[in-house]
């Protein structure tokens, strides 16, 4: 099957799909339909960009059809005061309310977070979900082991990032960990894999956002994020595939209270660059 195949009725010879390949192996002569260039299934990404772009929907991908990717919504997207208010209306969510999240909405999420960016289309992100209460507070009290491990070994680390305080907190009833949360979702990659860093962080960004438009809320969890890189109990609970490890992780679950202000937030810091 040819990597790309053009529809030479309805192609419009305007060389678009060309312009955008971020690989440059679309070739384009005015006038003339575009084609593959030689090297093109070597070098091809299969970000899509060319069958997105096409506005009469006349190129299509070996792995994607034209009509297998849905058109763009113009009624749905946001104005740039909707975008604002929806960005900085994102809250961190601590409490959470006594209701599991049904697995086809984490699912849901996790696949609107799928297509997010990443480093040369890599997809690399691979996912973990925890939804089981008793699993996530055993995993949030091997988190207090390490942070056990970490202000006797490491106090100066352990004291900047108020590990004491947190354990007594824990050991007072208090879960600082994971927060009672109902699911905590992982993203992981393999160690050597150098895009995964970069790719799981938007990835579990994107789902964050994405999160609150289904009534969700979520936390980045740092502590137990931290924990799972080196602490053996948590890196045999986790139990991620051979060779890799977690590039990030966050709470999930439905917010018990609602916000309603927009908090302010430091000026942010900017320099522009000016020719000398």
């Amino acid at each position: 099957m040819a990597l790309l195949t053009i529809d030479e009725k309805t192609c419009n010879r305007d060389g678009i799909c060309s312009a955008v390949c971020p690989v440059g192996i679309i070739d384009f002569k005015k006038g003339e339909l575009p084609k593959a260039s030689t090297d093109a299934a070597e070098l091809c990404i299969a970000c899509g960009h060319c069958v997105a772009v096409c506005p009469t929907a006349s190129i299509s991908h070996a792995k994607m059809a034209a009509q297998e990717c849905p058109p763009v919504q113009k009624d749905f997207q946001l104005s740039a005061r909707q975008c604002e208010h929806f960005l900085r209306s994102r809250r961190s969510i601590r409490t959470y309310k006594d209701k599991p999240v049904p697995r086809e909405e984490i699912a849901r999420l996790i696949t609107v977070a799928s297509h997010s960016p990443s480093g040369h289309n890599t997809q690399s992100p691979r996912w973990r979900v925890i939804d089981n209460r008793a699993q996530i507070q055993k995993l949030a009290g091997i988190v207090i082991d390490w942070m056990g491990w970490m202000v006797e070994n490491q106090p100066e680390i352990a004291a900047d990032l108020h590990m004491a305080r947190a354990i007594r907190r824990w050991e007072s009833g208090t879960d600082v960990i994971l927060r009672g949360a109902p699911a905590v979702v992982v993203a992981h990659a393999g160690k050597t894999d150098r895009t995964a860093p970069a790719a799981c962080t938007i990835a579990l960004a994107t789902m964050e956002l994405a999160a609150m438009s289904m009534g969700l809320g979520t936390c980045w969890a740092g502590y137990f994020w931290a924990s799972s890189l080196s602490f053996p109990p948590m890196v045999k609970a986790l139990a991620l595939p051979e060779g890799h490890q977690s590039f990030g992780a966050m709470m999930l679950g439905y917010p018990r209270f609602a916000y309603h202000r927009l908090p302010l937030r430091k000026p942010p810091v900017i320099s522009w660059w000016e020719e000398r």
